[in-house]
């Protein structure tokens, strides 16, 4: 598997360089030169096969020979070893339950994944591999849970002060061994600057082997497909063939990995990508100006994310032409009493207690509906966290039927040890200097 930056379509590098670099020098992001079709015989019967065995079949078809065929299948077992089910909540709405992982969050698939493809690649005695993450929610638990205790390793994650929930703060900052967290006085922009700068300052490369856990490393795009694929599994064999993805998006990684999966043959007939306030990628679709702005915080803080990178990739897979993205992603905003509305009405309507990012989603599906009476396609909206995580947002009479899990009740007695930094790189720069 060959990869080029978004930044520079000539440049080659082999897979196992994508990951451990995470970004190219020039600031783009890895894309693979080719996206090869996956078997048609294994689409059209795709109902046949369990998660890990699709997830294998989707890793070999774009990895090839990067690693061998036992090894992969080993690694996926690993990785991959929780369900993803698309649970039916009336006759054509499903929502897929992303969340039981052991971070609670969809991010789980993706973490796990990387983490153990740079354990495969790493060697004995080589440099310390440090990775640099920046998370508004649930990226960071799903790291610091990837790569907790993988030997050769130190994980730094940065997450923004005061804007993430109770239980994702726990995640990041009790953990010890090598995982480090770094609470930062800004927003998640803040703290993804942060890391863009320092996988660009050349004093930190040649200290550090640096690399990232966020969705710009490719290695967390790829497993990403996996329950694309899956959840297209479970609904052809209960008999359907058009099937719609409403997707939360932040910062631009899942709905990216559902559009490589659509490339790689996946049969969508629409993706909906569904925002909060902040909303660069529906104004762009709607004007044609991709306008940046400083996030907003909101209930649904893992998709508070003003500048989303993955944007340029899905451009990227599309050959940059707008008009061919808008036939395939649809996009809508809604604000925190409208997501407040959505939580209340699919408890009352669908009897199902969704986090407020798994609500968004569902409002775009209604929304969408409502602007396309004619279509009657299954419609699935993904559910990225356990609504564990949001414990202030709900009614009280709501919040009493989500069950607490095990592991979260487990995390209560955990001390919390996190450093304080500002937003200004020169701080950060010097504190991984220090080590």
């Amino acid at each position: 598997m060959k990869l080029y930056s978004t930044n520079n379509k000539d440049l080659r590098v082999s897979f196992k360089e994508a990951v451990f670099n995470s970004m190219p020098q020039d600031k783009g992001l890895y894309m693979p030169v080719e996206i090869p079709q996956l078997d048609t015989e294994f689409v059209q019967n795709i109902e046949q096969y369990s998660l890990p065995e699709i997830a294998y079949q989707v890793a070999s078809t774009l990895l090839k020979e990067e690693i061998p065929a036992e090894d992969l299948k080993a690694l996926i077992n690993d990785a991959i070893n929780f369900d993803a089910p698309a649970v039916q909540l009336d006759d054509k709405t499903f929502v897929l339950e992303l969340f039981h992982g052991p971070s609670l969050a969809f991010k789980d698939f993706g973490a796990r994944f990387m983490s153990r493809i740079m354990a495969y690649f790493l060697k004995d005695g080589e440099q310390l591999l440090d990775v640099l993450v920046a998370t508004s929610g649930d990226t960071g638990g799903a790291v610091a849970l990837g790569f907790l205790g993988v030997p050769n390793t130190r994980v730094t994650i940065l997450y923004p002060e005061g804007k993430v929930s109770p239980i994702q703060e726990l995640q990041l900052t009790t953990n010890g061994e090598n995982i480090r967290a770094v609470e930062v006085k800004g927003t998640f922009d803040d703290c993804q600057a942060l890391v863009k700068q320092a996988f660009a300052d050349r004093e930190l490369n040649a200290k550090f082997r640096l690399t990232s856990a966020n969705s710009i490393n490719i290695s967390r795009l790829i497993p990403q497909t996996f329950y694309y694929f899956n959840t297209y599994a479970q609904l052809k064999k209960q008999g359907f063939e058009d099937v719609i993805f409403s997707v939360p998006s932040g910062n631009f990684g899942n709905i990216g990995a559902g559009l490589l999966a659509y490339k790689l043959g996946l049969p969508v007939k629409q993706f909906i990508a569904a925002t909060n306030v902040n909303d660069t990628v529906p104004r762009f679709l709607e004007s044609g100006v991709y306008e940046t702005r400083p996030s907003t915080q909101t209930y649904s803080n893992a998709m508070d994310v003003g500048a989303p990178s993955n944007w340029v990739r899905i451009m990227d897979l599309f050959d940059q032409d707008v008009e061919a993205v808008k036939k395939m992603v649809t996009s809508y905003r809604f604000t925190d009493d409208e997501t407040l509305e959505g939580i209340k009405e699919i408890d009352e309507n669908l009897n199902y207690v969704a986090c407020p990012h798994t609500a968004i989603a569902y409002l775009a599906i209604e929304k969408y509906r409502n602007e396309n009476p004619a279509d009657n396609s299954a419609a699935v909206f993904l559910s990225t966290a356990h609504a564990c995580k949001f414990p202030d947002i709900f009614p009280a009479e709501i919040a009493a039927k989500i069950e607490i899990p095990v592991q979260v009740k487990a995390l209560e007695s955990k001390p919390k040890h996190a450093d304080q930094l500002g937003i200004d790189f020169e701080g950060f720069k010097e504190y991984l200097l220090k080590g």
